[in-house]
């Protein structure tokens, strides 16, 4: 018989949580750093922002396009002062049509230029999608190699707050299933930072997934991180070392799975590692194998729909390796709700994951009351 891969669907917010995250950016001129104990920190927001004003220094052919970018300095203000800075030739307001500036700016790229295509959701980037997926995605395929595409396409992803089904929808697994595109998810403000930085200089098309709850979290940053030069690969970084049960996530949820681990290493001695994959496609495979024949029992956890998502995609590439050996219980999967999102505060609650669906899928998988 097929193992069956349970789906753990519901969810509680805290709203402690989620007034950290929408806090305003701190004033600055393009970036903040805060000194706390001679530890740095950065907000993502900031960090997202230092990373395009310095590829925009640092290369005249990078330019940001999009719907308020300019003027307003981004809907989310992720984009604050780079007018000013770099004028209009360099950071581009556009009419409300994604499907035009976003056909534009694959234009430029396919002539040399280096866009960065901010949507203001990336749900509206299904009026685009023809742009993204046909052209950025397959050209340089199609013209053997001569041809290429270097563009970012960047903004927020997932669900937010009471923002409903139209606004919510996490497009991590429908671009990560595209040959040609590459797909990044950062977590902190160094994973921001680094990762953005990479994918403007990358000569592929980049599909780069923020998450608006995280946008005014501050985080520390290493002396490293704050170079111009500071780039990440696309590999996932260890979050929490734990030897019981490895917990693969990515943006968001990997605040919920440090909370998680937690509250399993205090209640019931379980020592959970989490894995913040950073990349959806490259998707480091060799990571998560590597952590399941340590710890030998996985959870996956994602805000996506339960059908054909990252978690999938996951427990199929373990059970194609010999990390399947390795198992000593069936993958957990912990997903958001098989509906659109509601808006209702009291059902959009219980449609995502959060720190106690986390705890409850570990007990689970570990046959722990």
């Amino acid at each position: 018989m097929p193992l069956r891969f349970p789906i753990i669907r519901k969810a509680v917010h805290s709203s402690a949580t989620l007034t950290s995250a929408m806090r305003p950016s701190l004033p600055s001129r393009i970036v903040s750093c805060r000194m706390a104990s001679s530890k740095t920190t950065m907000t993502v927001r900031d960090a997202l922002n230092s990373a395009m004003a310095e590829e925009l220094d640092r290369d005249d052919d990078v330019f940001i396009i999009g719907e308020e970018v300019a003027q307003y300095n981004g809907a989310y203000k992720v984009t604050k002062g780079l007018l000013d800075r770099f004028g209009e030739r360099r950071v581009v307001d556009t009419p409300i049509t994604e499907y035009g500036f976003t056909g534009l700016a694959v234009g430029a790229a396919l002539k040399g230029l280096k866009p960065i295509v901010e949507f203001m959701s990336f749900n509206f980037s299904m009026q685009a999608m023809d742009h993204i997926v046909n052209s950025a995605a397959k050209t340089h395929y199609m013209s053997g190699g001569t041809q290429k595409c270097q563009i970012v396409f960047r903004g927020t992803n997932g669900s937010a707050v009471g923002v409903a089904a139209q606004h919510s929808q996490d497009y991590s697994a429908w671009y990560g299933s595209i040959p040609g595109l590459k797909v990044l998810v950062p977590y902190s403000a160094e994973d921001a930072r680094g990762l953005l930085k990479a994918a403007i200089r990358d000569p592929n098309p980049v599909v780069f997934l923020e998450n608006e709850l995280l946008y005014g979290e501050s985080f520390e940053v290493s002396e490293e991180a704050l170079s111009p030069d500071f780039t990440l690969p696309y590999k996932a970084k260890i979050e929490r070392e734990g030897t019981d049960v490895s917990i693969v996530t990515y943006t968001r949820n990997v605040q919920f799975s440090l909370e998680a681990a937690e509250i399993l290493e205090k209640e019931h001695g379980i020592s959970a590692e989490v894995i913040n994959l950073r990349s959806i496609r490259p998707l480091d495979v060799e990571a998560i194998i590597k952590t399941v024949k340590k710890t030998n029992h996985l959870v996956t956890v994602e805000s996506t729909f339960p059908s054909f998502g990252v978690g999938s995609e996951i427990v199929a590439q373990v059970m194609e390796s010999d990390a399947f050996d390795y198992l000593d219980a069936p993958v957990k999967r912990v997903t958001g709700a098989d509906v659109p999102t509601p808006y209702a505060k009291e059902l959009e609650d219980f449609a995502f994951p959060d720190a106690p669906t986390i705890v409850r899928a570990v007990k689970d998988i570990l046959s722990v009351e």
